[in-house]
C-alpha cells in the first residue's frame, strides 16, 4: 500500500510537466567546467549529466551542488541551474559524510523492521542526529512483548547480515517531495512517523514533506542521500541501547558504524574504529541497560 500511493504521487507530478519543456544545466566543476545540457524538465537527475561527463563521475559522485545547495543524485530538476559533484575526498567533505549517516540509518531501520517479521510489532520513530563523528542510530519501538529482551552478540551480527543484503542489492535511493497529506496517507499506520510528519509540515509554509525510498522500503527523511546502498561497504550494527520509556513503550535506540567503498580501511584499523566508537557513543548516549553487548 505504501508504494502504491508513492507511486500514484511520482506519476502524478511526473505528468504535469510536458516532455517537451527544456531546460539548460551548466556544469561548473574543476573538470569539465562550461558543459552546458539541455534536457527535459523533471526528468532527469545529476546522475543522468554524470553518466555524460564519464564514468569517474558516475562511481564517484555521492551528491550534487545545483544552484550552491546539496541535492540527491537521482533528484530531478526542475529549473535551469548550476551543478557541481560532490565526492567524499573533496577537501570539505562534510555535506557529503552527512548524507552518508543519513543513509547508513535509513538502510539500519529497514533491516531491523523486517528482521521481525510479521510476529512481532516494530515502529521506526526517527534518525537522531548523534554528537558522535562517524555513528549513526535509529529509534525504534518494539511489540511490548519485546520489552525485557536483550539483543545477544548473534543478535547484532543477524542485523548486519541484513543490512549487507540490502548494500548487496545495489538499490538506488531516490527522492519525492509530497504534500502533507499524501506523507499521512503513506505512515496512517506509524503514530510516531505521523508526529514527524506534522512536526515537518510546519516548517514549511508549503507543507511539503521529503521522502526518501529504495527497493520497496520507504522513510521520512530530509536528506540527501546517497545514490545507491552499494556505495556502503563496512558496516555494522554495533548495539542496542533503552531510552527513556514513553507513556505507553519503551524507546530502542539501535546504533551502527559504516565506512563507504571509497574510504574502505584494513580489517584491523576497521576492529579498533569499532571499539572505540562504541564506547564513545554509549557514553555519549548514556544508556540504561548496563549489560548492552560492548
Amino acid at each position: 500500500m505504501q508504494n502504491d500511493v508513492f507511486n500514484k504521487e511520482k506519476n502524478r507530478q511526473l505528468s504535469l510537466t510536458p516532455r517537451t519543456e527544456k531546460i539548460e544545466v551548466k556544469h561548473v566543476g574543476k573538470t569539465d567546467p562550461g558543459t552546458v545540457f539541455v534536457m527535459n524538465k523533471n526528468i532527469p537527475t545529476p546522475h543522468s549529466c554524470a553518466m555524460h561527463l564519464s564514468e569517474w563521475y558516475c562511481r564517484k559522485s555521492i551528491l550534487a551542488l545545483v544552484d550552491g545547495q546539496p541535492w540527491d543524485m537521482y533528484k530531478p530538476w526542475t529549473k535551469s541551474c548550476e551543478i557541481a559533484f560532490l565526492t567524499f575526498k573533496d577537501r570539505d567533505p562534510e555535506e557529503v559524510n552527512k548524507s552518508y549517516w543519513r543513509s547508513c540509518a535509513m538502510t539500519m531501520g529497514c533491516a531491523i523492521e523486517r528482521a521481525f517479521k510479521d510476529e512481532y510489532v516494530v515502529s521506526l520513530v526517527r534518525a537522531p542526529e548523534v554528537p558522535v563523528t562517524g555513528a549513526f542510530c535509529y529509534d525504534i519501538v518494539l511489540d511490548k512483548r519485546l520489552d525485557e529482551w536483550m539483543p545477544t552478540k548473534g543478535n547484532l551480527r543477524s542485523f548486519t547480515k541484513d543490512v549487507h543484503a540490502l548494500i548487496y542489492k545495489d538499490l538506488p535511493l531516490e527522492t519525492l517531495e509530497v504534500d502533507t497529506k499524501v506523507a499521512l496517507e503513506i505512515f496512517q499506520r506509524n503514530k510516531y512517523k505521523v508526529d514527524l510528519i506534522e512536526e515537518k509540515a510546519l516548517q514549511n509554509p508549503e507543507r511539503i514533506v521529503k521522502l526518501h525510498r529504495f527497493g520497496d522500503f520507504i522513510d521520512v527523511t530530509e536528506g540527501p542521500l546517497i545514490p545507491r546502498t552499494s556505495i556502503c561497504f563496512q558496516y555494522e550494527v554495533s548495539a542496542v541501547h533503552n531510552l527513556q520509556a514513553a507513556p505507553s513503550s519503551l524507546m530502542r535506540r539501535f546504533q551502527g558504524l559504516s565506512l563507504p567503498v571509497h574510504l574502505r580501511a584494513h580489517f584491523t584499523i576497521w576492529n579498533k574504529l569499532l571499539r572505540s566508537r562504541k564506547l564513545v557513543t554509549e557514553d555519549q548516549t548514556k544508556p540504561t541497560d548496563e549489560s548492552a553487548p560492548t
